[in-house]
């Protein structure tokens, strides 16, 4: 499927047939072709030049949820009645994020030039992956398309909202440390010298523990630059190598799953991922090797994506799904005995959004134990962080109201 270009916005001003000055704003691949449109308008251009972006754009992401809602709405539209294009144009004018609007508006003017649908969401990948202009495709192909874009919605809404715990499961806790380590920092290195000036005053010998934070401290105004740059090259060295190195990705994935609290967690919502896609896919009538491939890149786990293409390999060589799913050694056997009773029922899609449906609900209940069960540990963390180094400023003056 042949790329096209993104349309940019031009803004023009001209004569128009009746001799009168006017201006405006044009969406268009190149100035040529947007001069070419004004001239069958009528207008004779004077100035035609880009748009500028915003130095500070109010534009919000586009996010999951977006594409979800798009999915949604759109399967609604088709339903009614109403025409692809004018469906399109109302769902642009009625999204609140003006990025949003953009994305719908750039769909309907691709849809309009006599592409398909899919044609029009494949060029823009960074918001319709292949699994969903896959669908869309399958749908215009088999003239179901509402059917399938109720499916994709239901299936982005499911997905984006195991993912959302999964980030409130692994980043609450960390950002909650980061910060507890900030604060320390700033105690360290502006609070504590504060009272290092008052206790030379003591003419007393101070408390081990006060001793010791007073030497950390006066590490940290020395060589809090360093900390601090090691820290941020750590970090996005880790993030670096992790986004290009394939082999880095496939160690750490394989180690979150070994991870004592939260490996549970990301290993059940691979699971429900893979099940969620394979069954959307199966629903949607696509073969089962091009349905693997797609779900290998959903599972959002490189060991489970790994295990996907395997059962792929597998089943190409006429082995069962059933076998090549236990093979894999990955999938737990509740999986296995489902996947098993689809195959043989002929309804493998449904059982398939069993599993996902179970797993799902285990993600949400996993996570909100380890919620419960990590705020009173984060607090006790940062009461014997931040109320540690405050004790020990206080304890000499503590000594010194005993000896008086």
């Amino acid at each position: 499927m042949a790329a096209k270009a993104e349309k940019i916005t031009f803004i023009w001003e001209g004569i128009n047939s009746g001799g009168e000055r006017v201006r405006g704003e044009s969406l268009g691949v190149s100035e040529m072709l947007v001069k070419a449109d004004l001239r069958r308008q009528g207008i004779k251009t004077v100035k035609l030049k880009k748009k500028p972006k915003p130095l500070f754009s109010k534009k919000k992401k586009i996010v999951g949820a977006d594409i979800a809602g798009f999915a949604r709405q759109l399967a609604t539209m088709i339903t009614a009645g109403v025409p692809m294009v004018q469906s399109l144009d109302i769902i642009a004018r009625g999204h609140e994020n003006p990025a949003m609007q953009d994305l719908v508006m750039a769909i309907k003017n691709h849809v309009e030039g006599g592409n398909s649908l899919a044609d029009a969401l494949a060029q823009h990948p960074r918001y319709f992956d292949d699994l969903f202009v896959s669908l869309v495709e399958a749908g215009e192909q088999s003239g179901s398309l509402e059917s399938l874009l109720d499916k994709i919605a239901t299936y982005k809404e499911k997905t984006e909202a195991i993912k959302a715990k999964i980030k409130k499961a692994m980043f609450y806790p960390l950002s909650v440390l980061v910060i507890a380590f900030v604060v320390s920092a700033i105690l360290l290195i502006f609070v504590v010298p504060t009272f290092e000036d008052l206790f030379k005053d003591f003419g007393a010998d101070l408390p081990a523990f006060t001793t010791f934070v007073i030497h950390l401290s006066e590490f940290m105004q020395k060589w809090w630059w360093v900390i601090f740059g090691i820290i941020i090259i750590a970090v996005y060295s880790f993030f670096f190598v992790h986004r290009r190195s394939e082999a880095f990705r496939h160690k750490i994935d394989r180690l979150m799953l070994k991870l004592p609290v939260f490996g549970p967690v990301v290993e059940k919502s691979a699971i429900a991922r893979f099940a969620r896609t394979l069954a959307t896919m199966f629903a949607a009538g696509v073969p089962l090797v091009e349905a693997l491939n797609s779900v290998a890149g959903a599972t959002g786990n490189s060991v489970y994506a790994k295990a996907t293409l395997q059962i792929r390999d597998d089943t190409t060589t006429g082995m069962q799904i059933q076998q090549s799913i236990r093979n894999t050694g990955v999938f737990p056997n509740m999986v296995i005995q489902m996947v098993a009773i689809g195959e043989e029922s002929g309804s493998l899609d449904h059982m398939l959004s069993k599993v996902a449906d179970f797993y799902e609900e285990e993600v949400n209940n996993m996570v909100d134990s380890l919620s419960s069960m990590l705020e009173p540990l984060i607090m006790a963390i940062l009461g014997v962080l931040i109320g540690g180094l405050v004790i020990a400023m206080y304890l000499p003056i503590f000594k010194l109201g005993a000896v008086i």
